[in-house]
């Protein structure tokens, strides 16, 4: 009988998400951590909301309680200390201040926070109730090394829309003075624009990304995987500016190599295995 020789096993970064669960499979923790799978990433989560949704819609929402999401923090980063963080769906005023208290009970060991201020669904579903805001803008955004608005979002956070390219750099601009954190502003749903643009600014540096659009491809959890693409380089090491133009390039890969699912179209973040 062969015995297979002892090897060394090569260690993987993990990564956390504090969001929620999308029973359709294309957003939520399960974009996230198929998003961390194809980076070499190890993905663990605090799940916020249970959904009942589908790529058309969003059926139902069921948050969990305040207090299970703390243990569910606290226990998986005892044993799993994550080397970044992101939030999602996080829903209810109660739920970001258990991750805002938790978080910063982590003091100097703190690892770097993307904030995705997720407030619709692609489908027009509310996935932040009106009094969450506050306690967003107030409590979570502050501790962010990133947050990672898009178009929608960013007019809601600034009380003004934003409608036009030459709009995204000032409006990143907005965002950084009103809260002090580096801002990656997601234009893709620009009308009639040619290029998906965004554009990231931490104070000194001032990033622009564009790619093509790609027509005719289901965006549900493009928010969600792109930000964890940018959790995922953080945790492998990657300096923010970097991370934000590797998952640029990620996001763009795996809408333009999406797969079908039943009726639809799906982003695919396991590209590079093609």
């Amino acid at each position: 009988m062969s015995v297979i020789p002892k090897m060394k096993r090569p260690n993987r970064p993990i990564a956390l998400t504090i969001a929620g669960s999308d029973s359709g499979g294309g957003a939520g923790i399960q974009a996230d951590l198929a998003t961390w799978g194809a980076l070499g990433v190890h993905g663990t989560t605090a799940i916020t909301c249970l959904t009942a949704q589908n790529p058309r819609e969003v059926a139902a929402v069921q948050a969990v309680k305040a207090a299970f999401l703390t243990q569910q923090l606290e226990t998986v980063a005892c044993e799993l200390p994550p080397q970044a963080i992101k939030t999602g769906m996080l829903y209810s005023a109660v739920l970001i201040r258990r991750v805002a208290d938790w978080y910063e009970s982590l003091g100097q060991k703190r690892p770097p926070l993307v904030v995705d201020p997720v407030m619709v669904s692609t489908s027009g579903a509310d996935l932040l109730l009106p009094a969450a805001v506050r306690v967003l803008t107030e409590r979570l955004i502050p501790l962010a090394a990133l947050m990672t608005p898009n178009l929608d979002e960013a007019s809601r956070l600034l009380g003004h829309p934003i409608t036009k390219a030459t709009e995204l750099f000032p409006a990143a601009f907005e965002l950084f003075m009103r809260w002090g954190r580096p801002v990656l502003l997601k234009g893709g749903h620009l009308p009639s624009a040619k290029q998906a643009v965004d554009v990231f600014f931490d104070g000194e540096n001032e990033l622009e990304l564009s790619a093509p659009w790609v027509r005719g491809v289901n965006t549900h959890g493009t928010g969600c995987t792109y930000s964890a693409a940018i959790a995922g380089y953080l945790a492998l090491g990657l300096e923010l500016p970097i991370a934000v133009e590797q998952a640029k390039q990620h996001i763009t890969q795996a809408i333009a190599q999406s797969v079908r699912i039943g009726n639809y179209t799906n982003l695919n973040p396991f590209w590079t295995e093609l």
